[in-house]
């Protein structure tokens, strides 16, 4: 399939539900902050002429083919080439009325044959969503750190139970000489440390891979400040929408959330604030949004994706 065809034909997830909290129809600035192919950027500029965004990406990749698709859209679109914790200087002076992100992987990433984000394919383990960032891929991660090391970021990113089983046969493989610098070699190795049962509805390397994707690109660590940052830089009623994909993302969004409206987390006996705890906001969902049965069967990637929002109220 013709790079352009691939960016036309991907599917955004929960695309209706986010650009029914952003409004774009009533205009504005909005901001983009995972641009990625540009589906949601689209339907924001097609929901008004009166809609510009601002659209950052730190996925080269993912840039050229946004820009091919939203070629129609003229100067109503400005790319970023950053990271979304960025945002400040991204947006610089500028007031947006909303700021959306989608801190799922994406189409283009998983489906690439060359980048090891998918055991799909056999192929090197980079997984960095900035192939141009110099910094360290999956494999070297597994090349140079220790067991306890391993074990710890496959079971905090990954939620996998049988951590240091999985870290202990990857050093064992590389004090053999036998590095894992390959998905396949990943994915079989955690294939045969994981018990699997017939009812299993994911490959057991899943879990192991998502913990490696999230400690090479450092996804979690930046969460948090990315949603003070946003909102202080919304318009007062501007509106955050934030879809996560797994449950550590969600978990770390529904508590800046939850900060950010107010919610005091310090201990009940320490007689004073000290996390910093104000009222900036109002949660719009008191329940994540998911998907709907139909574009789950339409996109299946779109099985575990959550959607938050909220507004910035008057200070």
């Amino acid at each position: 399939m013709p790079e352009s065809d691939a960016a036309n034909a991907h599917r955004s997830v929960l695309l209706a539900e986010t650009l029914g909290f952003l409004e774009p129809e009533k205009g504005g600035l909005f901001v983009d902050a995972t641009l990625g192919l540009g589906g949601h950027t689209e339907g924001m500029l097609e929901a008004s002429p009166d809609v510009t965004v601002i659209g950052i990406d730190q996925d080269t990749a993912a840039m050229k083919l946004a820009k091919m698709r939203l070629k129609p859209y003229g100067k109503r679109v400005k790319f970023v080439y950053s990271n979304f914790a960025e945002i400040r200087t991204a947006v610089g002076k500028a007031r947006p009325n909303g700021i959306m992100a989608d801190l799922g992987v994406s189409s283009l990433q998983l489906d690439s044959e060359t980048r090891g984000f998918s055991f799909r394919f056999d192929a090197p383990l980079d997984m960095r969503m900035d192939v141009e960032s110099g910094g360290m891929t999956a494999a070297e991660l597994l090349a140079t750190a220790d067991e306890k090391e391993l074990a710890d970021i496959i079971y905090k990113y990954g939620e996998e139970r049988v951590s240091r089983k999985i870290a202990k046969w990857i050093v064992e493989k590389r004090e053999q000489g036998e590095p894992i610098e390959t998905t396949t070699q990943l994915a079989d190795l955690v294939r045969r440390a994981v018990r699997t049962s017939p009812k299993d509805k994911i490959h057991p390397a899943t879990r192991t891979f998502q913990a490696l994707r999230i400690a090479v690109n450092g996804e979690l660590d930046i969460i948090e400040q990315f949603v003070t940052d946003a909102v202080d830089i919304l318009k007062t009623g501007g509106v955050l929408a934030i879809i996560t994909f797994h449950s550590l993302e969600d978990r770390i969004v529904k508590q800046a959330f939850q900060k950010l409206s107010g919610r005091c987390f310090c201990p009940p006996r320490i007689p004073q604030c000290m996390c910093g705890a104000a009222k900036k906001i109002e949660i719009l969902t008191r329940k994540p949004v998911t998907a709907t049965d139909e574009e789950i069967v339409e996109n299946p990637r779109s099985r575990s994706a959550k959607l938050r929002a909220c507004r910035k109220l008057e200070q």
